[in-house]
C-alpha cells in the first residue's frame, strides 16, 4: 500500500495518507478521513472544556455546583453523584434510528436532552474547583492532574506534590513555574529540565543540584550562570540575588529568555524511546506524529496520553487502552472506541459515543453506563443490533450530513464541530491553536463572550508590595487588578481569557513565603498562556541541523568538540521533524550533535 496526497476537506490543504495509516484503518474497517491531521486534532479539542468553570444549580438535586457548563444550558447537569446514582436512567431518553434525517442531526437531539456530569473527576479530596482531576487531594484550578496534592493553577500534574503555576510537570515536589519536567524539588523557572534540585532558572537541565540560570547541564552541582563554582563561592553569589523581589523577578526573567535563546535545542526531547517523532514521548515505540505522550507503542498522531497501544488520533487518552480512533478522553481499559467523546472505563466496541461508561456494543449513544447493544440510547437485541449498525453506516454514506459551513460528514468523521456543547474559547483548542472571534465564527465554531464581571479592584497592580516578606496577611482579602488590564481601559492587552482581576488563596500565600517568590502580577488565566506560549506548538516541520562544524548555523553558539559528521568547516547533513518553526531564532540541533555538546 502506497502513500496518498489528499486536500482537507476543511483548511484545503493537501495532506499525506501514509500506508501505515491504511494498514490501521482497514483493521478497525474505517475509511480514512478527509480532514488533515491538524484539523481533527483541534476538532477534537473543541470537544474538552478544561478549564472555563462556572457557578450553577445540579439540575437534580438543585445544590449550587461548579461546573464546566453554565447555567442556561439545554441539556441537565448533574453533580458527580446524582450523575452516578440510580435516580434517572439514560435509556429513557432513547429514539428509534430514522433512515429519512441524517445521523448527526438525530445524534445531536439527544445531546440537547440527556444529562451531562458537571465535571469530570474520580476520588478527588477538597478539589472543588477542578475538571479532569482524579485520585488527587486539595486541587484548584489544575486540570488534568492525577494522583497528586496541593497543586494551584496548574496543568497535567502527575503524582507530584506542593505544585502551583506550572505545566506538565510529573513526580516532583515543591516546584513553582516549572514547564516540561520529571523528578524536580524544591525549584522555581525550570524549563524542560528534570531530576533537579534546589535549582532556579535552568534550561534543558537533567540531575542538576544547586544551580542558577544555566542551559545544557548535565549532572552538575554548584553552577551559576552555567559557570561551575565552589559551593562556598555559590552560597555568596546567591545572596546577591534577591529572589523575593518581583522588579529582580522581572530582571532575571529577562535574563532567562536570552539565556533559553542562545542555548543549545534538542531537535526534539524524545526519551528512551524508538522509532518515533514528534515532541515529548518517553518510553515509548512506533509512536507516530504524538506529543505528550508516555508508555505508548503503535501509536499516530496522538497528543496527551499514556499507556495505549495500536490507535490514532486522540487527545487525553489512557490508560490500558488500545484501537482506539478519533476520541477526546477515551481509553481507560476500553478496546475499539471510535468517534467518541469523554467515554471511557471499560468500554468495547463503541462508536460515535458520547459520555458513556464501562458498556460495550453500543453505536451514537450518550450517557449511558453498564449497558450494551444500544443505539442512540434505545435498547436492542443482539441480532438487532448486529444487523442495525450496518444499516446505519450505509445510511450515514447515503445521506450524509452537512454542516453550516458546507462540509460533509459521512461515516468515518469525528462529530461536526457544531454539535460540541463548548464554545471554542472554552476549550483547550484555543490555548494550543488560539483564535480570535471572528477566525472562530468564520471557520464554523461557536463563540462566547465575556460574562460582565463588575469587580471592585482594591489593589492595583503597581501597589502590590515588591517582596514577598512586605506582604501581610490581609492580601487575602484584596481584589487585585490583573497586570494585563489597566484600570480605565476597555480593553485588555492580550488575548489570554484575562479575568481582569484575581485573588490570593491562602494555599499560595504560604508557598510563595515558603519559597521566598513574590506575588503574581498576572490574573490564573494569563499566567497559564504565559507558560504555554513557552511550550513548542503541536506540529512538526522538516529541518536540518543546524550545526555547521566549528559553530552553529548563527555563529552564537561555539562547539566544544568534533561531531559526529568529522567536517570541522562544513556543516551537518542531518535532517529531522521537529516542533521548531524554519523562520524561529533557536539553535536546533539534530540528535547526534548535540549530544556530542550536551550529554
Amino acid at each position: 500500500m502506497s502513500s496518498e496526497i489528499r486536500t482537507c476537506q476543511n483548511c484545503k490543504t493537501e495532506f499525506v495518507v501514509e500506508p501505515e495509516d491504511f494498514k490501521f484503518y482497514e483493521k478497525i474497517k474505517v475509511p480514512p478521513p478527509t480532514w488533515c491531521p491538524e484539523c481533527r486534532m483541534v476538532r477534537r479539542m473543541n470537544f474538552r472544556n478544561e478549564r472555563t468553570l462556572y457557578k450553577r444549580k445540579c439540575s437534580l438535586c438543585e445544590k449550587e455546583i461548579i461546573s464546566m457548563h453554565p447555567e442556561g444550558t439545554t441539556f441537565p447537569v448533574y453533580c458527580h453523584d446524582c450523575w452516578f446514582s440510580d435516580a434517572w436512567d439514560a435509556l429513557k431518553y432513547g429514539v428509534s434510528y430514522s433512515e429519512g434525517i441524517p445521523f448527526f442531526h438525530q445524534i445531536h437531539n439527544l445531546m440537547l436532552r440527556v444529562p451531562r456530569i458537571a465535571l469530570e473527576g474520580y476520588q478527588n479530596v477538597n478539589s472543588e474547583y477542578v475538571n479532569f482531576v482524579w485520585f488527587s487531594k486539595k486541587v484548584y484550578l489544575s486540570p488534568s492532574t492525577i494522583h497528586s496534592e496541593n497543586i494551584s493553577y496548574s496543568k497535567s500534574i502527575y503524582h507530584s506534590k506542593d505544585v502551583i503555576d506550572s505545566v506538565f510537570v510529573h513526580y516532583s515536589e515543591l516546584c513553582y513555574e516549572g514547564i516540561n519536567g520529571q523528578k524536580c524539588h524544591s525549584s522555581s523557572y525550570l524549563l524542560n529540565s528534570h531530576e533537579c534540585i534546589d535549582s532556579r532558572f535552568l534550561f534543558d537541565c537533567i540531575g542538576c543540584q544547586n544551580c542558577f540560570m544555566s542551559s545544557n547541564l548535565r549532572h552538575q552541582n554548584y553552577v551559576f550562570r552555567n559557570r561551575k563554582v565552589s559551593p562556598g563561592e555559590y552560597k555568596k553569589l546567591m545572596q546577591t540575588i534577591d529572589l523575593g523581589s518581583n522588579s529582580q523577578r522581572e530582571a532575571l526573567l529577562e535574563e532567562f529568555h536570552l539565556l533559553v535563546k542562545n542555548a543549545l535545542h534538542r531537535f526534539a526531547t524524545i526519551r528512551k524511546s524508538v522509532n518515533s517523532t514528534g515532541d515529548i514521548i518517553t518510553n515509548s515505540k512506533n509512536a507516530y506524529y504524538c506529543f505528550d505522550v508516555e508508555k505508548v507503542e503503535d501509536v499516530r498522531y496522538f497528543t496527551q496520553g499514556l499507556d495505549i497501544k495500536d490507535s490514532m488520533d486522540l487527545f487525553g487518552a489512557g490508560d490500558g487502552a488500545e484501537f482506539l480512533y478519533d476520541g477526546v478522553n477515551v481509553g481507560y481499559k476500553d478496546s475499539k472506541v471510535l468517534f467518541s467523546a469523554h467515554t471511557f472505563d471499560g468500554c468495547l466496541d463503541v462508536q460515535y459515543c458520547d459520555y458513556c461508561r464501562h458498556s460495550q456494543s453500543m453505536f451514537g449513544c450518550v450517557g449511558l453506563r453498564n449497558k450494551s447493544y444500544c443505539i442512540l440510547n434505545k435498547q436492542y437485541a443482539k441480532e438487532e443490533y448486529e444487523k442495525l449498525v450496518p444499516r446505519i453506516i450505509e445510511h450515514m454514506n447515503n445521506m450524509p450530513y452537512m454542516d453550516r459551513k458546507g462540509r460533509i460528514y459521512k461515516y468515518g468523521e469525528f462529530f461536526p464541530p457544531e454539535l460540541s456543547p463548548f464554545a471554542y474559547n472554552e476549550t483547550i483548542a484555543e490555548e494550543y491553536f488560539p483564535l480570535t472571534k471572528d477566525e472562530a465564527l468564520e471557520r464554523g465554531y461557536s463563540w462566547k463572550d465575556p460574562e460582565p464581571r463588575n469587580y471592585q479592584i482594591t489593589l492595583k497592580t503597581e501597589d502590590i508590595p515588591d517582596h514577598i516578606k512586605d506582604v501581610k496577611d490581609s492580601i487575602l482579602n484584596d481584589i487585585i487588578q490583573c497586570a494585563h488590564w489597566p484600570l480605565g481601559h476597555a480593553m485588555s492587552k492580550c488575548n489570554e481569557q484575562c479575568t481582569q482581576a484575581y485573588k490570593i488563596i491562602p494555599q499560595e500565600l504560604d508557598f510563595l513565603r515558603k519559597m521566598n517568590l513574590p506575588l503574581p502580577r498576572l490574573c490564573p488565566n494569563c499566567r497559564h498562556y504565559q507558560r504555554i506560549k513557552q511550550r513548542n506548538p503541536l506540529k512538526l516541520w522538516h529541518r536540518k541541523c543546524q550545526c555547521v562544524g566549528l559553530t552553529s548555523e548563527n555563529k552564537i553558539y561555539q562547539n566544544t568538540t568534533d561531531h559526529i559528521h568529522h567536517k570541522k568547516d562544513q556543516p551537518c547533513p542531518n535532517e529531522f521533524e521537529t516542533t521548531y518553526a524554519p523562520e524561529r531564532p533557536e539553535i536546533v540541533y539534530c540528535e547526534a550533535c548535540y549530544i556530542r555538546e550536551v550529554v
